[in-house]
């Protein structure tokens, strides 16, 4: 898919690619990532869908905006402007991580949730376990200390703890999705100020938890993804939101922690049948 950008109503210039036509389907991803995280996807979904995959402001081809501009509110108010700018009126989102923090807000907000036909959360929910947190403080904003791509692939099955059974050439595509090789060594594909706006809201102690977001959604198509091994969306979060949402659809995905690829079986049979509720 073509890289394109829109200038936002304060002027940044944020990116977003696009295939398909038919209903729209939004894919939002996590924290540190770009609309690339999805391509593992992309050839498991059914046809018929109108795919739209945008950079966050700070990361991938969008502008770097500064820390105080990334903000769940701000993201989900560029995602409004980006349907507002392709005509599209409504859309299902599938949301990894922040992309799910994303989708909650706005399905708690009457004019967004207006804007919403279905939301699929990938390994997120309204109450974010304190360890994972902590692993998220380690590394953002940071470049590796790995200096080349095969250097920091060779590595990351010994760092992805939680996960099993990944293929040595996944984890060489991850770097070069998420890495840019320098001669320096490797950077960050991200402003490195992401760091402080999310050690901001953080703000030294637990998250709040968000069940009162995560209520808005009821009513909508909805489905769940958990890695097994997730040190970030906990079984028993996980199980709460199913009894608050007896109709969503779940998935856990053996072998994975946060997060899972959206390739494996598990996650393309709950996706699939998740978009085709969307449908009707």
């Amino acid at each position: 898919m073509h890289l394109n950008r829109f200038v936002a109503p304060d002027g940044a210039k944020l990116a977003w690619r696009e295939g398909g036509q038919g209903p729209a389907l939004i894919m939002l991803p996590g924290l540190t990532r770009t609309g690339r995280d999805f391509d593992y996807l992309m050839p498991h979904l059914p046809e018929g869908w109108r795919v739209i995959r945008p950079d966050y402001r700070g990361r991938g081809g969008s502008d770097w905006t500064g820390a105080a501009s990334y903000t769940v509110v701000q993201e989900a108010a560029d995602l409004v402007a980006l349907m507002d700018h392709l005509g599209v009126e409504k859309a299902a989102v599938l949301g990894t991580s922040r992309g799910g923090m994303i989708a909650m807000y706005m399905a708690a907000v009457p004019a967004m949730r207006a804007r919403l036909s279905g939301i699929c959360f990938n390994d997120i929910g309204p109450v974010i376990a304190r360890m994972g947190l902590e692993r998220i403080f380690d590394y953002v904003g940071r470049n590796p200390v790995a200096r080349s791509y095969d250097e920091l692939a060779d590595a990351l099955p010994r760092l992805m703890k939680g996960f099993a059974n990944v293929p040595a050439s996944r984890w060489a595509e991850e770097v070069r999705r998420h890495y840019d090789q320098t001669p320096q060594g490797l950077r960050i594909n991200y402003d490195p100020a992401l760091r402080d706006a999310f050690l901001a809201a953080f703000n030294g102690g637990d998250l709040p938890e968000a069940w009162p977001l995560f209520e808005a959604c009821a009513g909508l198509p909805l489905a769940l993804i958990r890695g097994a091994n997730s040190d970030l969306l906990s079984l028993q979060t996980a199980a709460e939101m199913r009894r608050r949402c007896p109709d969503m659809l779940f998935a856990e995905v053996p072998d994975r922690a946060h997060i899972p690829f959206l390739d494996e079986p598990e996650a393309v049979a709950v996706i699939r049948a998740w978009l085709a509720q969307v449908a009707g």
